[in-house]
């Protein structure tokens, strides 16, 4: 649904435009323009509301007429942005800013407006309108919606930086970090000099990556080369060789990525360099065993006490990533109860020490439901706080009952996927087309959160009221409420606590996906191409950012 009131937004924004008191248009096209409008703000008042309710409570003539304000709001804004294509005066020597581009424009519609064609065409988007706004109305007396207001100055929350700033100290990992690292690094006998090989096994949500750098960070300085590459659900295997040779040495295969080597000649280049290094080597994030053959064939089993970690959500990629006596499978487990109560105060609180008595008995309600899995705790966490400030307790009641049966052992990913969903659904209306945007993005990768907020305008995801605030800006807040509500993580943080580049937990990404392609606001056509239609352009997967 917020798909389609996003859709609208740029559009009411350009007719807005066209009413300025400034601009003289003809007393016709004024009255049609004014009526356009009306329609559709009346549509975007109620598609914003909603959007508010989740998609599988909503019945399917409503998704329907949703999907028709969206084809006729791109439509319109194809159409605007067209007039502005035909009045233009042709190239100019002269730098021009988007605003004097529409005053050019606007100065010229009477006689654009005064086409036929153009007054049909606008006639025709005055009636379909006016029918939809017919049709869904009444939704918000059938729904029983509530408005609420949002504010746009949001900043990035301390306590989010603090959980991700220093991976060795997060809560629960310390004790399991320490026992693999002695399993790693200890020496005693000759079979120790072998390539060594663990694997992290757990479902997704529990840490295994988390864990995995904690470990890393630790001991890399004992290697001669490391690296830590991330492979996905439909990897690129030479992408992933590649990524792996960077790793290891970024001097001597700086300009790798450039180059169109097959799989067997990658695999030979790392064997080759490998061959007298002591290396430790983390593959993250293996779905295949096919995946980890291949990958396997590029690690040269030398007897200098290399190691390799790998993880996974899959029992049988973890037995496959083991050939000696000497390797060994680690079990994620859920945090136990009073590990998950220490994230989740942290989170809300900035310590284990200050829960309120009266939220106490409810807080522990909550922890039964999360199923002591990290990331269901620190999104639930993240819900219940807004701006900085501690919601009510009514508000920490109504969470628990939205969140059902919780995390049950046989189910996890299912129910993790309906917890993260409430925080999406709680989301601002402005906020959900720049998470669903998210979805074009392959899985691990970091992205710059400056290029981000600017694509973020360029979709005209981001609006302002008010004259003096710079569209940037208000990106910039939209940026630092989604981190806020952890729905998207920081990946790279300056010495000053400012997040240069973010990821998105795969957990997460699954969760948008889904919700881009029922909203059609991004559906995946095969591993390497979306269809965007509420987009500007096309993407392909793995995409330089």
């Amino acid at each position: 649904m917020e798909a389609a009131a996003g859709a609208l937004s740029p559009v009411l924004r350009k007719l807005g435009e066209l009413l300025a008191g400034e601009y003289n248009l003809a007393k016709r096209v004024k009255k049609g323009v004014q009526s356009l409008r009306t329609e559709l703000e009346m549509i975007h008042a109620v598609l914003r509301e909603v959007g508010k309710v989740p998609l599988d409570q909503l019945q399917e003539p409503v998704r329907i007429w949703a999907g028709k304000v969206r084809d006729l709001s791109c439509d319109m804004e194809d159409a605007v942005d067209d007039f502005l294509v035909r009045v233009d005066e042709g190239p100019s020597s002269k730098p021009t800013n988007m605003r004097n581009r529409v005053k050019k424009f606007l100065k010229k519609t009477t006689k654009l407006f005064g086409n036929g064609k153009a007054l049909h065409q606008i006639s025709s988007a005055i009636k379909e309108a006016e029918d939809l706004a017919t049709e869904l109305v009444g939704l918000r007396k059938k729904y029983e919606l509530d408005m609420r207001s949002t504010s746009n100055g949001a900043t990035i929350d301390p306590r989010v930086l603090a959980l991700h700033k220093d991976v060795g100290e997060l809560v629960g990992v310390d004790c399991t970090r320490d026992e693999l690292i002695k399993t790693l690094i200890c020496e005693d006998g000759s079979s120790k000099e072998q390539l060594k090989t663990i694997s992290i096994v757990g479902v997704g949500g529990l840490g295994k990556t988390t864990l995995t750098k904690a470990v890393y960070e630790k001991i890399k300085a004992q290697f001669n080369r490391v690296a830590f590459v991330p492979v996905g659900q439909n990897p690129d295997i030479k992408k992933v060789f590649k990524d792996l040779l960077y790793e290891l040495d970024n001097e001597k295969f700086s300009d790798i990525h450039n180059t169109t080597r097959d799989e067997n000649l990658l695999i030979k280049q790392i064997s080759d360099y490998l061959v007298d290094k002591r290396y430790l080597i983390v593959i993250d994030d293996i779905w295949e065993e096919e995946i980890w053959r291949f990958i396997n064939c590029a690690l040269y089993k030398n007897n200098l006490h290399s190691r390799v970690i790998t993880t996974t959500r899959n029992v049988s990629v973890s037995e496959a990533c083991l050939s000696s006596s000497d390797d060994m499978i680690h079990k994620m487990k859920p945090l136990s109860d009073e590990d998950s109560q220490i994230l989740f105060h942290r989170r809300i609180f900035q310590s284990e020490e200050k829960c309120p008595e009266d939220l106490q008995a409810v807080s522990r309600e909550i922890l039964k439901k999360c199923g002591g899995v990290p990331l269901a705790i620190i999104t639930i966490a993240s819900l219940l706080v807004s701006n900085q400030r501690i919601k009510q307790k009514e508000e920490w009641m109504h969470v628990h009952s939205s969140m059902g049966r919780g995390v049950t052992e046989g189910g996890i990913a299912k129910d993790m996927k309906r917890i993260l969903s409430l925080s999406y659904y709680d989301l601002p209306p402005h906020l959900k087309p720049c998470l669903l945007y998210l979805s074009i993005f392959p899985e691990d990768l970091e992205i710059k959160r400056d290029w981000l907020i600017w694509k973020w305008l360029a979709e005209g995801f981001i609006q302002c009221d008010k004259e003096e605030t710079r569209l940037f800006e208000i990106g910039e807040s939209y940026f630092n409420e989604l981190m806020n509500r952890s729905l998207i993580q920081p990946a790279e943080i300056n010495l000053d606590g400012t997040v240069v580049t973010c990821r998105i937990h795969d957990m997460v990404l699954d969760l948008i996906c889904s919700l881009s392609n029922e909203e059609n606001f991004v559906s995946i056509l095969d591993n390497v191409q979306w269809h965007a239609p509420n987009l500007q352009r096309n993407y392909a997967k793995g995409s330089a950012v």
